[in-house]
């Protein structure tokens, strides 16, 4: 893969990642539901893809095998979290609130892996903080707009601690390997919650799951993964970042959900933030590469 290609890889990759909230507004079913769906069908595929390359999963060390776990259980509370933001709250919203999660990881490196955070660090989050507020379509928590921004922080939250769980285990284990083990379960532990809908579901129902799990989770991984072996990871964290916008994008095309201004002025804030920390060269590039990771 070209250096071009990288770039273009990355495009498509945060373009699926996009899709996501539209998938999951098109699913007929439990937050639960499309959560263990899309976890399964991605294990599933990227099993298909390793053994196709004669790849294996080698046994990992207790340490490695505790944050996988832990990683594993952190990425379904992420997903759940986000499709009820999306079943709640709407596309733009739950796609803005999840958007916060370099700011929970910020002040959790510091907090965790003692970390000084700099003044620079501080103010994205404020800056964060200020955008969410601005998303917020009011402070009262009957508003459903407003439950399901706080659903979509919630999955901010669970992804920044999902990506700081995950960084014990890369680099010792194959990133699709991970990546298949952690959706693995994910699926295992959401099915029980949902087994009995799967009976009901439509056959587009089955076909948008398909989707999310291999197309827009599987293949979208496999190409960013590809990509980084060409582009530096604040290269590919910064297309990554534009994510938010194809989906309010999307969600305004295919089901006519128009953000607010006073919304769209709080996204621009957060996305701001996030393409103003992913141009901090004071960063290493190894740092920057573990908070690339699958969304919700």
């Amino acid at each position: 893969m070209k250096s071009g290609e990288a770039r273009i890889a990355v495009h498509v990759a945060a373009v699926l990642f996009g899709l996501t909230g539209i998938l999951g507004e098109l699913i007929q079913g439990s937050a639960w539901l499309i959560t263990a769906g899309r976890a399964a069908f991605a294990s599933l595929s990227l099993l298909l893809f390793m053994r196709h390359l004669g790849h294996g999963i080698a046994r990992p060390g207790r340490a490695v095998s505790l944050s996988v776990g832990l990683a594993g259980l952190l990425l379904a509370i992420h997903w759940v979290s986000f499709f009820m933001a999306v079943k709640i709250g709407g596309i733009a919203i739950a796609t803005l609130g999840f958007a916060s999660f370099p700011a929970f990881i910020t002040l959790f490196e510091g907090l965790f892996f003692h970390e000084r955070t700099r003044a620079f660090e501080w103010l994205i989050v404020a800056i964060v903080s200020v955008g969410l507020g601005l998303v917020a379509p009011s402070f009262n928590f009957r508003d459903e707009a407003t439950t399901g921004l706080l659903w979509a922080i919630g999955s901010g939250l669970s992804f920044a601690l999902f990506t700081l769980a995950n960084r014990k285990a890369v680099g010792q284990w194959p990133a699709h390997a991970l990546a298949c083990i952690e959706n693995a379960i994910v699926a295992a532990l959401t099915l029980p919650w949902c087994l009995a809908e799967f009976t009901g579901l439509r056959a587009s129902d089955w076909l948008w799951l398909f989707i999310l799990g291999v197309v827009c989770t599987a293949f979208s991984h496999a190409l960013l993964v590809a990509s980084l072996s060409r582009l530096k990871a604040r290269s590919a964290a910064i297309i990554i970042a534009l994510e938010p916008i194809y989906a309010i994008a999307f969600a305004a095309l295919f089901f006519a959900q128009y953000p607010s201004v006073r919304a769209l002025l709080g996204g621009a804030l957060i996305i701001g933030a996030i393409l103003i920390s992913s141009l901090d060269k004071s960063r290493t590039p190894a740092m920057r590469a573990d908070r690339i990771d699958i969304n919700g």
